[in-house]
């Protein structure tokens, strides 16, 4: 997602294709994401519990949504002040790809690895 998210920044100089390119590369990495997400988040807790699992996910699913939202939005509508220089669609662009980075790293960290416990069942509903 991160690389999607640098795509964007270039999209200035490389057209209408390096937009295309990044939120393209973005949407397949928040897909892969999303799933790997919720598998881990029922995998790991009782089949009665799986209903509340599923809508804690999704609640930090559409909150994270929000605040991501709301953050590259402030920091882009900085640039339509007089005298910004314009550079904060590309600042809230970069910040997106850090954020995303960042994010991924602590992933490696606290996502628990390896497969789940022996006994354990996915839980679909």
């Amino acid at each position: 997602m991160s690389r999607g998210s640098s795509c964007g920044t270039l999209s200035s100089a490389a057209g209408p294709f390096g937009l295309v390119t990044g939120i393209a590369i973005v949407a397949a990495g928040a897909g892969a994401t999303f799933v790997a997400a919720t598998t881990t988040a029922l995998a790991h807790v009782a089949p009665d519990r799986a209903g509340v699992a599923s809508g804690v996910v999704n609640t930090f699913h559409e909150l994270g949504g929000a605040f991501g939202i709301a953050a590259v939005s402030s920091i882009a509508a900085g640039s339509l002040a007089p005298g910004a220089g314009g550079g904060g669609f590309v600042g809230a662009l970069v910040f997106a790809a850090v954020t995303a980075i960042a994010a991924a790293a602590l992933a490696l960290v606290v996502v628990p690895g390896g497969r789940p416990p022996a006994g354990a069942v996915a839980h679909l509903h």
